[in-house]
This record gives C-alpha cells, sequence and structure tokens, in this order.
C-alpha cells in the first residue's frame, strides 16, 4: 500500500505536488484492490430477483438479502431465476428456495466473548474491540460480494452492521483512544482516506448499496483526533484527503446563482453557501427496498421524489426523524432535501478551519487565509440564519426560506465545534435542560413518532456533541448531569443484559427501540462514547457493577 505523505511543503509547490500524489496514490490503490462501485449494487444488478425477494419477506431484514453472497455471476443466477417453472408469479417458498440454491450467507467471525461475570463496563468495552475488529482478509468477500474491500483493519459497529460505517467510525475511535488503541485509528484514518481516494469522497459504508451516498462529515474529526496524539505531521499526510472531501461536499458551488441548490450544495437569496444532505439516486434504497416501496405509495408525490429524500435522510445518519417530515409525524411526507441541518453545517465549518489548520502546517498562508474566511461565513449563518429566537439552533427551510422551528438535539453542534456565540450557546444550555434533558440523557427530538432518531430514543454520539460542547463554553454542571445520566442508563442495562445497545431509550432509561430493524447490540459507538465519558467522569465508573453473565454473544 502506498503510505502517502507531503513533507516539506512550499507554497510554489503545493499544487504540484498534491497532484503528484493523487496521481501516485490512484494506482497504488487500484493495483492493490478490486475497486467495485455503485453500479455493482444489487439495485441494479439484481433485478427482477431482488424485487420479488423483497417484496416477498424472503428474509425478515432486508440488509440480510443484499448481504447476501451470489455463487455465481449474476447474470447466470438471473437467467436460472426468469426459468423457473413458477415465473412470472413465483411464491415466497418458491423465491426462498431459489436464493438457499444460489446464494450464501457471508463469512460471521465469531464473536462469542468470554470474560469473567464481574467485569468492569470499561474492561468489557476493551475487551470487544478485538471481537469487532476486521482485517483486509476479513473484507476481502470476493468480487461477487457487496462488501467493498479495505486495506487495513477497522472496527465494525456489530450485529447487523458487518462494515465499516462512516460516522459511526468517529465515535467508535473516541474509545480506541481513550483505550491506548491508536494503532486502530490510525489504520482507520488510513481507510477513509483511501475511499476518498478511490471513489471521491466517503460511503455510508463499506457496501455496494452505500456507495451512491455519504454520512455526517466526520473525516476532518477523525484528523484532528489523530493529530492530537501524533502531531501536526498528520495535518499534510491527510491534507489531499480534507481536500477531496470538501470538493466533494461542494461540488458545483460556483455555478449557483443565488437562490439555487446544486447537489449538497445551496447558495441562498444573499449569497450564502450552504449544505444539505442529498442520498445520490431516485430509487428505493435496496436494504430498505420493499419498505421504501410501501412508504412511495403512502405519499401524494411521485415515488421518485419520496425515495430521493429517504436516501438524502439515509445520508445524514439520522434515518428516519421527524425533523425530515413536512408534517412532523409521517414518513411519506419526507423532504430532507429541502432542509438545510445545522449539525452538517457546522461539520462543514469544522472541514474548513481543519483544512485551513493543514494549509497553515504545509506553509501555504494564503490557501489557510481562504479557509478560515469560509469558517467566518459559515459561522455567520450559524449564528443568524440557523438561530431560533425561542433559543436554540434550528434546521433551515431554503425552499420557503424559514425555519423549520423544530428543536432537536443537532442544536449542540455548533456549541460541540466551538461556533456558537457566549449568549446562543448559553440559551441552548437552557434549552437542553429545559425540554431535551431526561432521565436517561439527551433525547433526540421532542415527538415520538415510531422512529428511531426520534422520542423516547437517545443516541451516543448526540450526547457527546451536548457534553462536548457545554463544556466548551463552560456550562459544566450541565455536561456532568447529561454524562451521570448516559452513563447510568448504559451501566443499568450492561448489568441487567451483559450487553452494550446502539441505542437507548432515555425518557424511560433501558433499550431504545423504533424503526425499521431490532435494535442492535456490539455497539461501537455506544463503546466509544462510553470509555471517552468513564475517563472525564472516573467518578461515574462507581456505576460500573458486574454483571451475571460470564459468557455473551453478540447478536
Amino acid at each position: 500500500m502506498y503510505h502517502h505523505r507531503i513533507q516539506g511543503l512550499r507554497q510554489g509547490h503545493v499544487a504540484l505536488l498534491l497532484s503528484l500524489w493523487l496521481a501516485l496514490a490512484g494506482c497504488a490503490s487500484s493495483g492493490t484492490l478490486t475497486t467495485k462501485t455503485a453500479a455493482d449494487s444489487p439495485e441494479p444488478t439484481w433485478q427482477p430477483l431482488l424485487a420479488d425477494a423483497a417484496l416477498h419477506h424472503v428474509y425478515e431484514d432486508g440488509k440480510t438479502l443484499v448481504d447476501m453472497i451470489p455463487e455465481r455471476p449474476m447474470p447466470e443466477v438471473l437467467a436460472d431465476y426468469r426459468a423457473l417453472p413458477c415465473q412470472p408469479e413465483c411464491n415466497t417458498e418458491e423465491i426462498r428456495a431459489f436464493m438457499q440454491q444460489n446464494f450464501r450467507k457471508p463469512p460471521t467471525p465469531d464473536e462469542k466473548l468470554s470474560e469473567p461475570e464481574n467485569t468492569p463496563v470499561a474492561q468489557h468495552i476493551r475487551n470487544l474491540w478485538p471481537i469487532l475488529t476486521r482485517s483486509s482478509e476479513d473484507s476481502q468477500q470476493g468480487p461477487l460480494s457487496t462488501m467493498v474491500a479495505l486495506p487495513h483493519r477497522y472496527v465494525v459497529p456489530g450485529g447487523r452492521f458487518n462494515e465499516m460505517f462512516y460516522w459511526d467510525s468517529y465515535f467508535t475511535m473516541l474509545g480506541l483512544a481513550a483505550s491506548d488503541r491508536y494503532d486502530l485509528v490510525r489504520d482507520m484514518v488510513a481507510n477513509f482516506a483511501w475511499l476518498i481516494d478511490t471513489y471521491g469522497f466517503i460511503p455510508n459504508g463499506t457496501r455496494t448499496y452505500f456507495l451512491s451516498r455519504s454520512q455526517p462529515p466526520f473525516f476532518s474529526a477523525m484528523v484532528n483526533l489523530l493529530a492530537e496524539h501524533d502531531g501536526d505531521e498528520v495535518y499534510t499526510r491527510y491534507l489531499p484527503e480534507l481536500q477531496k472531501e470538501y470538493a466533494f461536499w461542494m461540488r458545483g458551488a460556483d455555478q449557483l446563482a443565488p437562490g439555487q441548490a446544486g447537489e449538497r450544495v445551496v447558495r441562498l437569496p444573499d449569497g450564502t453557501l450552504l449544505n444539505r444532505y442529498f442520498g445520490g439516486e431516485n430509487r428505493p434504497r435496496p436494504e430498505a427496498y420493499a419498505a421504501e416501496i410501501d412508504t412511495a405509495a403512502q405519499s401524494d408525490r411521485p415515488a421518485p421524489v419520496v425515495y430521493g429524500n429517504l436516501r438524502a435522510a439515509a445520508e445524514s445518519g439520522w434515518d428516519f426523524s421527524s425533523r425530515w417530515m413536512a408534517d412532523g409525524e409521517h414518513l411519506s411526507t419526507i423532504e430532507t432535501r429541502d432542509i438545510l441541518p445545522v449539525d452538517l453545517n457546522s461539520l462543514m465549518a469544522n472541514l474548513e478551519n481543519t483544512l485551513a489548520q493543514a494549509w497553515q502546517v504545509a506553509g501555504n498562508n494564503e490557501r489557510a487565509a481562504f479557509y478560515r474566511d469560509r469558517v467566518q461565513a459559515r459561522q455567520q449563518a450559524l449564528n443568524t440564519v440557523f438561530w431560533s429566537d425561542a433559543g436554540f439552533y434550528s434546521d433551515y427551510d431554503w425552499s420557503q426560506q424559514t425555519l423549520t422551528g423544530e428543536l432537536t438535539a443537532a442544536t449542540s453542534f455548533p456549541l460541540f465545534l466551538g461556533l456558537a456565540t457566549p449568549s446562543h450557546a448559553d440559551a441552548v444550555a437552557q434549552t437542553l435542560q429545559a425540554r431535551l434533558l431526561k432521565p436517561g440523557g439527551i433525547v433526540t427530538t421532542t415527538r415520538n413518532t415510531g422512529e428511531q432518531w426520534d422520542a423516547p430514543n437517545g443516541w451516543a454520539p448526540l450526547q457527546w456533541a451536548a457534553i462536548r460542547g457545554l463544556q466548551r463554553y463552560g456550562h459544566d454542571a450541565l455536561a456532568g448531569e447529561i454524562a451521570r445520566r448516559w452513563i447510568d442508563t448504559n451501566v443499568s442495562v450492561y448489568r441487567q443484559t451483559g450487553k452494550l445497545v446502539e441505542k437507548y431509550n432515555v425518557v424511560s432509561p433501558g433499550v431504545g427501540g423504533g424503526g425499521e430493524y431490532d435494535v442492535v447490540d456490539g455497539f461501537g459507538w455506544t463503546n466509544g462514547v462510553l470509555m471517552q465519558l468513564l475517563e472525564l467522569y472516573p467518578q461515574a465508573a462507581q456505576n460500573s457493577r458486574p454483571r451475571s453473565a460470564a459468557q455473551e454473544t453478540i447478536h
């Protein structure tokens, strides 16, 4: 694998060196791993079998279907499927039998964790890292698999999620750092850099059906995390990828007139450039094919419009939430592409700030100043366009030129990334305490729609953003209270079940629910945030009481 380094950069040579590096990296990566594309996704290549198997619910979980590995090239499989005597109306059992004969389940690493029954939760997390770690060889499941092969080791979330995911991984890295596993942090950052070099962006996850969309842009935060430990050399090493990710999110911005939108960028009437989630395509996600056909059927809009907005919500990581719904209640009214999210634009400001830092380290003051100006403009927008007089940051509906007015846990992101004014931060702290703080932590939204990114659920990344944001602006007592409640919730479930799970009910503290799949345990970002919080708030470690089970399997 080509190890990319840019050393001793000087202003007159930066562009030439970057171009040379990108050419070399492209040659190296293409010669190392087989590159799959979105065109290899099951949606265009498995039809009509995908639609039939999904709509007949051959597998309870739609993701199980698209993670299966064909025994032969798909054109051969499809020819045999079309030739079945039961065509054109095969029933569920006939389709299931065909799947069993022509596909195999992907390999599943041994996920059985054996440990003493008195294992404290922090040690349990340390014990989980090897269980959730995959090698480069694990990712290379062959040309017919939907898995995208990676050059380095990585940590998976757990359960049904047996690939590397984008924004999950930053919060997992927090726990790896707290566990002094910077070897894995370095490998994962290198994997994300490889994805940028190979695809021009970081996909939602490392499956072919994720290759048309991204997720919240946390790569700059990953680089910052690693640089805190390894030094400024990290900035120059990953400057090309930081630049390339920014180009992906800002693609088409220069051609936009005021009031126009591109894919992931919107220019407001006053000329301000901001970002939205787009999701790539206007068709059902293969891993949720039947559910999205049903959702589109419930809408009065053309199906491709609904599919595009569902994919945009999947790109947001908040799939799904009332924050994307026009009526705040029904998924069929989803309008994600009309919304400029406050958390996304905070992350984009952090990417711009990291680029400024990287160019400064590289010795190019002019480029550093350019990105500092971008940060200032976006920060101004965050504190004006996104600010609600009700005392919180809200998403902005650019098509209606008005705030959505919905209070969500995303309101803490300008604090988390140091972009809020002190007075706005004080108001957000009051709002969090009065309206979102629940017995088990910060609730995701004020609405209970049955979707997983709504009440009563709380999620580890949103707790972390709130806690760190409040600490940054001096609201230490409230930060500590949120941390204590979240730690108590995590540890209580751990004591009862021996598990750390994907999401929690913070209104009546316990395991969370809702959404399109069962609660997953493992679980990467829960482990990561909890490890960091136990390090920041060691007094809360006393809540880490023994669990009763001596042996547990991650499902």
